[in-house]
């Protein structure tokens, strides 16, 4: 089974738009729970425009599926998650004041540092996941690393999918096959859709879990929170 992480960033955003607590950022991780997510994930960042420290802690004792913080590992957010434990952190290498993940680590590049990250994690009882693209020998450095999952940056994915979507997906089968050899789970996120999700997981069946936001809160606005959750978990079904 591929289990659906919902990314909630969007809902904090929505939220910190008026300076309120409408909508609550807890009630919708709950009801994102009760309507059949595997998971919750947050990525808080410095500024805190979406997700919020304190909404970290909050959230917590309240996620009873699977906690997934991602961000970059400064001390500040190493410190965070040594407090919080959440089940998993995926380390991605934004820079502090970017919009969104845009690439996959240079593993090799940074192999010292993220090797340290990774032991800190483990020695907390902390799953890591590293967050990659496509390419076989950041993988395999991936595992050196020793963490237990890379997460693979799916955009080109979802960009080249509406116009070819056989070659849109054999690099991730070839970058998922490679993960495995190498004893890695393998997670996926980027602009995964409705659209496009079915195909993803019909020829990586072994995926460990999707952490979707973005698209699935806009698909929220139409089809209502629980229906689209249902659909999501039915595109992972198949």
């Amino acid at each position: 089974m591929t289990n659906l992480s919902v990314n909630i960033n969007k809902i904090a955003t929505i939220r910190n738009a008026r300076g309120e607590n409408r909508p609550d950022l807890l009630e919708v991780a709950m009801d994102c729970e009760r309507f059949g997510a595997q998971g919750i994930t947050v990525h808080p960042r410095p500024d805190e425009r979406h997700i919020r420290r304190d909404d970290v802690y909050r959230l917590r004792p309240l996620v009873k599926t699977e906690f997934n913080i991602e961000g970059y590992p400064s001390p500040e957010f190493m410190e965070l998650v040594l407090q919080v434990r959440p089940e998993q952190v995926t380390l991605v290498p934004d820079a502090p004041d970017a919009i969104t993940s845009s690439a996959g680590w240079d593993v090799e590049g940074n192999m010292e540092f993220l090797t340290g990250i990774v032991e800190q994690l483990r020695d907390a009882g902390i799953r890591s996941s590293i967050f990659t693209g496509t390419d076989p020998q950041a993988i395999r450095m991936a595992a050196k690393t020793g963490a237990d999952r890379v997460e693979l940056y799916t955009k080109p994915y979802a960009d080249l999918y509406p116009t070819d979507p056989e070659a849109a997906v054999t690099p991730f089968v070839e970058a998922a096959d490679t993960a495995f050899k190498c004893g890695l789970g393998v997670n996926a996120g980027h602009d995964l859709s409705l659209e496009n999700l079915e195909w993803f997981h019909r020829h990586i069946p072994r995926l460990s879990e999707v952490s979707i936001g973005h698209a699935l809160v806009c698909d929220a606005l139409y089809l209502g929170l629980e229906e689209t959750i249902r659909r999501y978990r039915q595109a992972l079904a198949h």
